[in-house]
C-alpha cells in the first residue's frame, strides 16, 4: 500500500514521482495543452523519456516571460489551459467502459468535472501585466486537500477559531485559507483585509471572535497587532500566527511574538507559508522554536532547486532557484516552472525534527531574484543592490517598526544619480539620531550602502505611504525612478543642444 504524503522515504517519492509524471504527460498535458504539445515536438520529446527526475534536465523551463501574450501569441494563457479533444478522450477503452457502465451523461460530467474551468486567481502583476491560471473543480478539490494538509501541518484543531486577514481578491492565499479551513473543519471568519472592511473593521473582529489562530500577510499584520495593542484590545487566545504572501525574517517574526504577547497571548507560534500562483498551492512550516521548512506534498508536484545562472541542479541542501512541476493539475498548466525565488538552504529529505513527518524541505531564508536592482549610485558604473538584505536588516533592528525603502532620483533630474531614501516610523524611546547611526551602521556592514536620506514618520503617515489597506501587497521597496525611456529621451535632447 503506498504511504500516506507525510510518510514518503526520499526513494519511495522520487520513483513514484517519475512514473506519475510519464502518466500525467502522455495522459493530459501533450495531448491537450496547446503550448506544451508544440514545445514537445519541437524538442523531439515525448513521456517515455522521462525515466528518472534526472530527466527534466531535457525539458525547457517555463518563466514569467513565457506566460506573457504578444503579437505571436495574443492568447497565451488559454494556450496553457488543458482542453481536451473529444476525439481523444471518447475512444480511450476505460472510457468507452465507464459509458456502458453508467452511461454517456455520467461520463460527460466526470469529463465536465476534470477539466472545465470554472475558477480563476491571478499573479499580481508588480512585474509584468497579470496572468489569470484557471481551475477546474477538480483543482479546486485538490486546493481544498492541500489547504487541510497545510492546517495539519501548522498544528490546526476543529476547536480553533481563524481569523483570515488576507484580502479578498482573485489571490491565492485568500482562496486557499477559504477552502483549507471548510474542508478541515475549522471555524473561519474572511475579513477580506484592509479593502473591504479597513483596518477598524479587523479591530472589531479581534475584539468578537477572540482568534486562537490569524492568517494574513506579514506587513499588514504587523499593522493590525500595533493598533490592537495601542487601542487595548486583548487576545489572550491567540495561539498561532500565520504568514503568506511575503518574505517573513526572523525579525519580523520576533516583533510579531512581542506584539502578541501586549495582547494578552502567553505562548504564540509564528508559521510561515510558501505558495505561488502559478504551483495552485503552498506549502507550510511546521510550529516549532526555530523556522521547520516548508513542508512540500511529493505526490502533487516536483520541486527542484536549480543553479540561477546555469539552471544545471545543485545537490540536497544547497541554495538555488526553486522549480516547480505539477503532477495532478488541470485548468492552467506550468512545467519546470522558474519561480525566480532563492532558497539559502535547498531542498532536504527526510524526518523533520520537530513534527516527525517524512517528507522534502525547503529550508531557509527566501529571497526574489527581481528584488536585485541595478543602480547608478556613482557616475563610473552600474552597481547591483540586494534589496532582500536590506529588508531583513531592517526587519531584524528591534527599535524599527513599520518601514519604506524608495529609490529615486537626486533632485528628481532622470540624468542625475539613484539615491536610497529610507521611511521609518518614528521610534519610540529611542533618539533619532541614536537609530539613524544604528541604521546607517547595521546597513553598510550587510549591503556596503548607505542610505541616502532618512526621513522619519507617524504610523499613520507609514501607513498611508505602504498603502495599507488599499494595496494587495502592502509596498515596502517602491521605485520612483523616471522610466528608462524618460532619461533616454531627455539625453538625447542634451545631445542635441550640445551640437546645435
Amino acid at each position: 500500500m503506498k504511504p500516506t504524503w507525510s510518510e514518503w522515504p526520499e526513494t519511495t517519492s522520487k520513483l513514484w514521482q517519475v512514473a506519475r509524471l510519464r502518466d500525467y504527460l502522455r495522459e493530459r498535458v501533450i495531448p491537450f495543452s496547446a503550448y506544451y504539445r508544440e514545445l514537445f515536438a519541437r524538442q523531439n520529446l515525448n513521456a517515455d523519456n522521462f525515466k528518472s527526475l534526472d530527466d527534466l534536465r531535457r525539458l525547457p523551463f517555463t518563466s514569467k516571460a513565457d506566460l506573457v501574450a504578444d503579437s505571436a501569441h495574443p492568447h497565451r494563457s488559454r494556450e496553457l489551459v488543458l482542453v481536451p479533444e473529444t476525439s481523444v478522450l471518447t475512444r480511450k477503452p476505460g472510457t468507452i467502459l465507464r459509458a456502458l457502465w453508467r452511461g454517456r451523461a455520467a461520463v460527460r460530467e466526470e469529463f465536465e468535472h476534470e477539466f472545465r474551468p470554472i475558477f480563476m486567481t491571478s499573479t499580481t502583476g508588480r512585474s509584468a501585466d497579470p496572468v489569470p491560471f484557471f481551475y477546474s473543480r477538480r483543482d479546486l478539490d485538490t486546493l481544498a486537500e492541500v489547504g487541510r494538509r497545510m492546517f495539519e501541518v501548522c498544528g490546526a484543531t476543529r476547536e480553533m477559531r481563524l481569523l483570515n486577514i488576507f484580502p479578498y481578491a482573485p489571490h491565492l492565499a485568500f482562496w486557499l485559507t477559504y477552502y483549507g479551513g471548510a474542508t478541515f473543519g475549522v471555524f473561519t471568519a474572511s475579513t477580506g483585509g484592509g479593502k473591504v472592511m479597513g483596518t477598524e473593521g479587523q479591530l472589531r473582529f479581534l475584539r468578537k471572535i477572540q482568534p486562537d489562530v490569524i492568517i494574513g500577510m506579514p506587513t499588514f499584520m504587523y499593522h493590525v497587532l500595533h493598533l490592537a495593542v495601542e487601542e487595548g484590545i486583548r487576545c489572550p487566545n491567540l495561539r498561532r500566527l500565520v504568514l503568506g504572501g511575503e518574505k517573513v525574517p526572523a525579525g519580523m517574526r520576533e516583533k510579531l511574538i512581542h506584539l502578541a504577547r501586549q495582547l494578552g497571548s502567553s505562548k504564540v507560534d509564528v508559521v510561515a507559508t510558501y505558495g505561488f500562483t502559478e504551483a495552485k498551492m503552498a506549502w507550510a512550516e511546521c510550529p516549532a522554536s526555530d523556522a521547520s521548512g516548508y513542508h512540500l506534498f511529493a505526490d502533487l508536484g516536483i520541486v527542484e532547486i536549480i543553479d540561477p545562472v546555469s539552471g544545471e541542479p545543485v545537490p540536497a541542501g544547497h541554495p538555488g532557484e526553486i522549480v516547480f512541476t505539477p503532477l495532478d493539475s488541470r485548468g492552467t498548466v506550468v512545467l519546470r516552472y522558474r519561480t525566480g525565488d532563492i532558497i539559502d538552504g535547498g531542498l532536504i529529505h527526510g524526518q523533520c525534527p520537530h513534527c516527525g513527518r517524512v517528507l522534502p524541505r525547503l529550508i531557509g531564508n527566501i529571497s526574489r531574484r527581481s528584488e536585485i536592482r541595478s543602480m547608478m549610485l556613482d557616475k563610473i558604473k552600474g552597481t547591483l543592490v540586494d534589496f532582500n538584505e536590506l529588508e531583513h536588516v531592517l526587519d531584524d533592528l528591534p527599535h524599527v517598526g513599520a518601514w519604506q525603502i524608495e529609490i529615486r532620483k537626486q533632485h528628481d533630474d532622470p540624468l542625475e544619480l539613484d539615491e536610497i531614501v529610507l521611511h521609518v516610523e518614528h521610534p519610540v524611546g529611542v533618539s533619532e539620531e541614536k537609530l539613524i547611526h544604528e541604521l546607517d551602521t547595521r546597513l553598510a556592514a550587510r549591503t556596503e550602502i548607505h542610505p541616502n536620506r532618512i526621513v522619519f514618520h507617524n504610523a499613520d503617515e507609514l501607513r498611508r505611504l505602504q498603502g495599507v489597506g488599499l494595496q494587495l501587497k502592502e509596498q515596502k521597496v517602491v521605485d520612483h525612478r523616471p522610466s528608462a525611456a524618460a532619461p533616454a529621451t531627455q539625453a538625447g535632447a542634451l545631445k542635441k543642444e550640445e551640437a546645435t
